[in-house]
């Protein structure tokens, strides 16, 4: 570059530098100025050298990434020396301690936490890239500010794509939509997050992007048209009530109306809402919420509001602090527009996310609703027994899902994700009461676990100490917190039960003269083709392997040192062999259909479908139920042409699954004996009673039981256990 042109890009930078002060959402004391001045000197000086992709210098980045902290977020001083700062570690000689020498711990700790999650790898691997995410929300409770600079980082490298290769565009554009978005969408940042997602669609399908904008630029005189025309049919009415306002009209996103057009198969034209009407008032805290309700008054005065599209969030914000008043009104030449009536207050925050709250609660720390939401999330973060992408999809679900709001007994008012449970809402409300659900009651009315909450429900809880999850109850959540806490409850279960199986296996091995150490355990994960010894004890204590097993077990294990002493000499086995062939899988069962039942099968050689793969049922003409992955190369053929065919499949875990069966008894009829038979059966923990029925006739009873139990021994024991009740004479399986 010539002298002039570098002294054109100094002074711009100088520019640059100015204009970051002077739009800076809070008011910057001295101490500020002169940590933004140093962070900024020290940016320039680390960046010298360095140049964009588009030939600018890298300041420019930086600089551009601190002004979205400073303006559009509103964070404070500290923030917007981090963003200053963001890429120096990474980049350049400077090191995290110089960084904590000339700025202190805490700029040092946000700069770190930046720096770790710069450059998440983006392969098209979702596991890959779910695993990234997942320790990039870790850093989240370290310090919110690290994500939201995150963001801003995200935002500006999004405004700036042009020069990079078209294959870039896409990856960045894609981890965008995948990762960033939601994450703004749920620190309530709604401008970044609409922003973020038109860019990403301008990259990932520019065709349908342009032809959209495009479309709305031609709208948008005809759009500042009827807004006008909107506001002055209400001015008259808002000036004689004394309002100070402001009416503007908000074009949908770019996304938002590609979005609508697909799920609703309508081309841009019939998308009906293209546009909202904002009004946003001026009013102290104390009667905001009644000025908002007297212009929601005189909008459906003169416009007729659709009832089915009122939005209360005044009076109940979401979750991320959003506020506002929502209505749907038959506007001008009879076409529906949404009207959004905000208190600057409420503009700020839904514009600004968290860091509004923190300006109108004179602090900048200690939000409630941001620090519930870090907890549960930390929870989640912290469960090992939710895979990476399976904590993704759910943290998404949860992160767009639209909320509902429900009551306990007392009043006390919950906002719980959309298509939540009764299960779900005990979970909410503490985990340990969730653990111990024994049933719920939904507007006075007992209902199953798995019902679904709808808005304004009363909900009530019923506990009891006795009462455990199962693993059925996993299918009756939807929140991630609920489904990780079951499980972890469900793990622990296990545990208990194979611990008391060690013990049990050591004393019936003792019978046996079979001393229960290492080696034999091996030998027993082996020989009962089980994962882990943990396992193996487990399937002992659930009663699964009984005593005739283990003198199987014995038999074979006094054939084995026969065997050897009679060869005398013999070849080690290869370890390596040895684990193929006696590998074995948590899933090891395939059951079909909704019932989940056990039929014969045969696996097909097109797809070669191992334990745990996604699968399903194809009944062949002559050689019965084939079971194919549901990615197989012919499954799409299948499942259009012979969908009659199909059947739902899938493995399980055959020590995890509860089988329903019906005992049929008979006998004398004596008093005490229906308390008698429920008493056994509610005695074994792992019997489940589903209903009961006597009938007595002339001094004689039949009777039907239905109970889940998870195996064939725990049923047998629980037969002759009934067989020694006074008064029975028969118990069969109907």
């Amino acid at each position: 570059m010539t002298e002039t042109a570098l002294e054109e890009e100094r002074k711009a930078i100088a520019k640059e530098y100015k204009n970051l002060l002077k739009i800076s959402y809070r008011v910057l004391s001295t101490a500020d100025k002169k940590l933004i001045r140093s962070a900024f000197d020290v940016a320039v000086d680390a960046h010298k050298e360095q140049r964009r992709k588009s030939g600018e210098a890298y300041i420019f980045h930086p600089i551009a990434v601190a002004k979205i902290v400073a303006s559009e977020i509103g964070l404070d001083a500290t923030s917007i020396a981090a963003a200053l700062l963001h890429d120096v570690v990474e980049d350049t000689s400077y090191t995290l301690i110089d960084i904590e020498q000339l700025f202190g711990k805490v700029v040092a700790r946000i700069v770190d936490g930046l720096t770790k999650i710069s450059n998440m790898p983006y392969e098209g691997d979702v596991s890959l890239q779910a695993e990234n995410f997942r320790k990039m929300l870790l850093t989240l409770n370290e310090d919110i500010r690290v994500i939201i600079i995150k963001i801003a980082d995200r935002l500006h490298n999004m405004q700036t794509m042009e020069s990079m290769p078209p294959h870039k565009q896409v990856k960045i554009a894609s981890e965008t939509l995948y990762i960033y978005a939601p994450m703004a969408h749920r620190i309530g940042l709604y401008n970044i997050k609409t922003e973020l997602e038109d860019l990403s669609l301008k990259y990932t399908e520019p065709e349908v992007y342009n032809d959209i904008n495009s479309k709305i630029k031609e709208s948008k005189e005809e759009q500042d048209v009827y807004i006008k025309s909107f506001s002055k049919t209400l001015e008259d009415s808002l000036i004689a009530e004394k309002l100070q306002y402001e009416i503007k009209g908000r074009p949908k996103s770019i996304y938002s109306i590609r979005r609508k057009m697909n799920t609703q198969s309508v081309s841009f034209d019939e998308v009906y809402d293209k546009f909202a009407v904002r009004i946003i008032y001026r009013g102290s805290v104390e009667d905001e919420k009644f000025l908002a309700w007297k212009i929601y008054s005189i909008v459906t005065d003169h416009f007729r509001p659709n009832p089915v599209r009122l939005r209360d969030w005044i009076s109940s914000p979401k979750s991320t602090g959003y506020e506002a008043l929502h209505i749907t009104v038959m506007g001008p030449k009879g076409r529906w527009v949404e009207v959004q009536i905000r208190s600057e207050r409420m503009n700020e925050i839904a514009e600004k996310g968290f860091a509004a709250h923190y300006k109108y609660k004179n602090k900048d720390s200690d939000d409630g609703g941001l620090d519930v939401w870090l907890n549960k999330l930390q929870e989640t973060l912290e469960n090992q027994d939710i895979s990476a992408v399976d904590f993704v999809e759910e943290f998404k679900l949860n992160l767009y899902s639209k909320e509902i709001f429900v009551f306990t007994p007392k009043g006390d008012l919950y906002s719980l994700p959309k298509g939540a449970s009764a299960l779900d809402f005990a979970f909410h409300i503490h985990t340990e009461i969730g653990l111990h659900t024994r049933g719920t009651k939904v507007n006075g009315k007992l209902v199953p676990l798995s019902h679904t909450l709808n808005s304004g429900d009363q909900v009530e809880i019923i506990t009891s100490n006795s009462a455990k999850p199962s693993i059925n109850w996993v299918d009756y959540v939807t929140t991630g917190r609920a489904r990780s806490k079951i499980k972890s409850s469900l793990k622990e279960d296990r545990k208990e039960i194979a611990n008391d199986g060690k013990e049990v296996l050591a004393r019936k091995l003792k019978s046996l003269k079979i001393n229960l150490d290492e080696k034999t355990i091996n030998q027993m994960v082996r020989h009962f083709k089980v994962k882990t010894s943990l396992d193996l004890f487990y399937r002992v204590g659930a009663g699964i392997i009984d005593n005739k097993q283990l003198k199987e077990f014995a038999a074979s294990r006094s054939n084995a040192l026969l065997s050897f002493f009679k060869n005398k000499i013999r070849k080690p086995s290869n370890p390596e062999e040895v684990n193929k062939e006696e590998i074995t899988e948590k899933f090891d069962q395939i059951v079909f259909g909704k019932e989940e039942q056990k039929l014969d099968y045969k696996m097909s050689n097109c797809c070669s479908p191992i334990p745990g793969d996604d699968v399903f049922g194809f009944t062949t003409v002559n050689e019965g139920i084939k079971v194919h992955k549901q990615n197989c190369p012919n499954a799409l053929q299948l499942q259009s042409n012979y969908s009659y065919r199909i059947i739902l499949a899938k493995w399980i875990d055959s020590t995890q699954r509860d089988f329903k069966t019906e005992l049929v008894l008979s006998g004398i009829d004596a008093l005490g004996l229906v308390n008698h038979v429920t008493k056994e059966i509610s005695n074994n923990l792992h019997i489940d009673m589903k209903s009961v029925h006597f009938d007595t006739n002339d001094g004689l009873f039949n009777g039907k039981i239905v109970v889940v139990v998870k195996n064939k021994n725990t049923l047998d024991n629980l037969v002759q256990n009934l067989k020694k009740i006074n008064g029975i004479d028969k118990v069969t399986r109907s």
